[in-house]
């Protein structure tokens, strides 16, 4: 574990326990949309435009626009807000957040883009083995691997009960899947390079961590410049944070219970002040975003997403900052700085 620091950990291949459920009876009745507002408008959120609240609640949802009141409320108050607060107000943070999920969904495209293409590349020239993910001596975990054929299994049978793809002219093309299911009749199942394009990143993150020789997980992580072990660590994050941006959840501030480890390698690119990420910021967005640009470092070093990062950033106040842990200063730190006019 000499690549990054981070607390210890049991087998990450060992279920966690599931937590126990509540107890208490939900009985709480559904509301109009108009009785919404008013719910709203009684916690002292000002509304001059009843109509406008009422458009957006309509086509947003309360349930998911209420969350971005949270840091507008008193102190000691699970609902009232402080005296001023607007309608517009928790809007411009709800539009913020929307504007950092397509950011931070552009990166994680090109991470995610790139873990596939280095896993299909290195397995399947090292092996010269196009089918190389059939072979179940290539995967630690047997029950695991039986499950990634079923998923691929799966998703050829419904490409070919499906409807078929457009017919080809100049600018429209089956899809490679389709173009292999129904021209070649074996192997069964497609080559790495289009295996990999049916998997969602949670079934990529789990193939790649089940693979058996750790010589094969360090050679991926490299050509992407990182060590197995923090690839692995940032990869079960991501899984999480693609949930949360997929949905259109709520992003800046919420709590993700799993965050990239810190690397401590000279080789990995990261913060260079010791103090440039605090203790209270390890568990928040921030590392998140330093460890996507870690990767752009290698995958995409002319990419200008730091730049729109900070773009997006520099007008917000102190709170949205916090709420990402990140510090006062971050820009200082030549790790941003170099990407940022």
């Amino acid at each position: 574990m000499g690549d990054f620091l981070c607390p210890a950990r049991r087998d990450r291949w060992m279920p966690r326990p599931p937590r126990p459920r509540g107890s208490l009876p939900y009985e709480k009745p559904p509301l109009s949309v108009d009785q919404l507002v008013d719910r709203l408008a009684g916690r002292g959120l000002q509304i001059p435009d009843r109509d406008r609240a009422i458009r957006y609640l309509r086509h947003i949802g309360y349930y998911r626009l209420s969350p971005y009141t949270i840091p507008f409320r008193q102190n000691g108050s699970d609902h009232l807000v402080r005296e001023g607060t607007s309608f517009d107000d928790v809007l411009d943070l709800y539009v913020f957040d929307r504007a950092l999920r397509l950011i931070v969904m552009d990166a994680l495209e090109r991470v995610e883009v790139a873990v596939r293409a280095a896993l299909t590349d290195h397995m399947s020239t090292t092996y010269d083995n196009s089918h190389w993910y059939t072979d179940p001596t290539h995967f630690r975990d047997q029950h695991r691997h039986a499950g990634l054929l079923r998923i691929v299994r799966e998703t050829c049978e419904d490409r070919l009960n499906g409807t078929p793809d457009s017919g080809e002219d100049a600018l429209v093309h089956r899809s490679a899947l389709e173009h292999y299911l129904t021209t070649y009749g074996s192997p069964e199942l497609p080559p790495s390079w289009l295996m990999v394009e049916t998997l969602t990143i949670g079934q990529l993150t789990s193939a790649y961590r089940n693979l058996r020789n750790r010589s094969d997980r360090t050679a991926i992580a490299a050509s992407i410049g990182l060590a197995a072990p923090v690839l692995e660590s940032w990869l079960q994050t991501y899984v999480r944070v693609r949930n949360v941006c997929a949905h259109h959840g709520r992003l800046w501030n919420v709590g993700l219970g799993v965050y990239p480890a810190i690397p401590n390698s000279p080789s990995i690119s990261w913060l260079q002040a010791p103090d440039a990420l605090p203790e209270r910021s390890r568990r928040r967005l921030y590392p998140v975003l330093i460890s996507l640009q870690s990767v752009l470092d290698t995958v995409s070093p002319r990419s200008s997403w730091a730049q729109r990062l900070y773009t997006l950033l520099k007008s917000r106040s102190p709170m949205n900052r916090a709420g990402m842990g990140i510090p006062e200063h971050w820009t200082e730190d030549p790790f941003w700085s170099l990407h940022i006019e």
